[in-house]
């Protein structure tokens, strides 16, 4: 059995590289939309029309991601290498033809999906010429989000990590030179992405290959029984993938009875959260994996020590976090907004919602363990526990007794109740599950 400390070390050196990976990949998202924000309105419009279709994209590629890393993490600690390596390239053929099939759909259909959104006929010249090249990037960027899930799930972050800020950087440094110099506007936001993919795929795609991370020879799988039990993973984390965006419309409803700086407060100071937790997003990367092989291995106190260490670190980094957030939390304020009462609105936010972003990144690890584990359905339960029984209906109650003081503290309360409930299921899950493999 490995000692605490060698998990400790193990859990570090898997997450630091995923960690700067996804500071990049947000630093690239910022710049990217000032940069497009510069080009006027109806880029920016274009842009937010293309928000909710990218989400769909981004629900098949994480679920199908999920999913990936669970399969794989647990024939590897069970020593089935060959499968692993069949299960990789079914997944990256199943990515390839339903993220293409899907991008085709979009574009031949992109005239009912405008009129479905009810956008402008203004907005559809510029549409008709960023989706195309968009699409082309959305597809290479699921592809390459799938070697990402091969690569960790072969216990490999560093690879993943650091193409992660190539292209990112690339892309940055493309974006003005196609954008402006080129003229090209919010298309050459796309094509700058395109380029920077490609760079990323000429990279992995043959780093796999020679690592014999995956193969195309499916002579002795069974495909279809394969492919249920991709789907059976795939299906619930898609749809665990769609539900923040949900319960985030339904949140701005109820600021919006606050007025619009509290909304655009909620929004600004939610952008700082997801900074805030970026080493819990990380750890959401790297836990799967590690837990999968243990799984697989049928070391199971691993996994439990693994949990401890994890969850351990998370409440006490993301307490200090909160004690320095409530401490500079005026000025943090005047940074995000020049508006007087957005400030104040944020400074609140500030000082009550980071303090329980140590159980929300408990109840986010609960929620990837869960998926390795081969219980997608129980983690898509967590999820919607948090967002539907507790963070909605907090956030109500909170502001029909306090105000907007009120929304938040429920808001606090809400992470905190979610992180324990989780907890607690993934205790039932760990135990059942444990002791099923273990009987077996």
């Amino acid at each position: 059995m490995q000692s605490t400390s060698s998990l400790g070390k193990q859990l570090f050196s898997m997450t630091w590289p995923m960690l700067f990976g996804i500071l990049s990949i947000m630093s690239f998202q910022l710049v990217d939309s000032a940069f497009i924000g510069q080009l006027g309105v109806l880029p920016l419009a274009a842009q937010g029309f293309t928000a909710p279709i990218a989400l769909i994209f981004i629900g098949i590629q994480v679920g199908l991601g999920i999913a990936t890393t669970s399969l794989i993490s647990r024939a590897l600690g069970a020593s089935e290498s060959l499968y692993a390596k069949q299960l990789a390239g079914l997944v990256v053929l199943l990515g390839a033809v339903g993220i293409g099939l899907v991008a085709v759909l979009v574009w031949f259909c992109r005239a009912a999906v405008l009129a479905l959104l009810s956008a402008p006929e203004s907005v559809t010249p510029i549409i008709d010429d960023y989706w195309g090249w968009w699409l082309v990037s959305t597809w290479m960027g699921a592809m390459i989000y799938f070697f990402y899930s091969i690569c960790r799930s072969n216990g490999n972050t560093m690879l993943p990590g650091t193409i992660m800020v190539v292209t990112s950087l690339l892309n940055i440094a493309l974006d003005p030179l196609f954008i402006f110099v080129l003229d090209l506007g919010i298309v050459g936001a796309a094509l700058a992405t395109c380029l920077a993919f490609s760079l990323g795929m000429l990279i992995i795609v043959p780093k796999c290959f020679a690592s014999h991370w995956l193969t195309f020879d499916f002579g002795n799988l069974s495909v279809i029984k394969t492919l249920g039990s991709i789907g059976h993973i795939m299906g619930p984390a898609m749809v665990s993938q769609l539900l923040p965006p949900l319960s985030s419309v339904l949140a701005t409803k109820l600021l919006a009875g606050f007025g619009t700086a509290a909304v655009a407060a909620w929004a600004v100071s939610s952008r700082f959260e997801f900074l805030a937790i970026v080493t819990v997003l990380a750890l959401t990367m790297t836990l799967p994996p590690m837990v999968g092989r243990f799984f697989g291995a049928g070391q199971f106190e691993a996994i439990k020590q693994l949990l401890r260490i994890a969850v351990g670190y998370v409440l006490v980094f993301q307490t200090l976090v909160a004690i320095l957030v409530w401490w500079w939390a005026p000025s943090l304020a005047q940074l995000m907004s020049s508006d007087a009462e957005v400030t104040d609105i944020v400074t609140w936010h500030l000082m009550w919602v980071p303090i329980s972003l140590g159980p929300l990144g408990v109840c986010m690890m609960m929620v990837s363990a869960a998926n390795a584990l081969g219980k997608p359905y129980r983690a898509l339960w967590m999820s919607a526990l948090r967002l539907f029984a507790f963070f909605l209906p907090c956030l109500w109650i909170g502001g029909q007794i306090g105000g907007l003081w009120g929304l938040f503290i429920g808001a606090s309360l809400a992470n905190v109740c979610a992180g324990v409930a989780a907890w607690w299921i993934y205790q039932s899950i760990y135990r059942t599950s444990c002791q099923i493999e273990h009987d077996a």
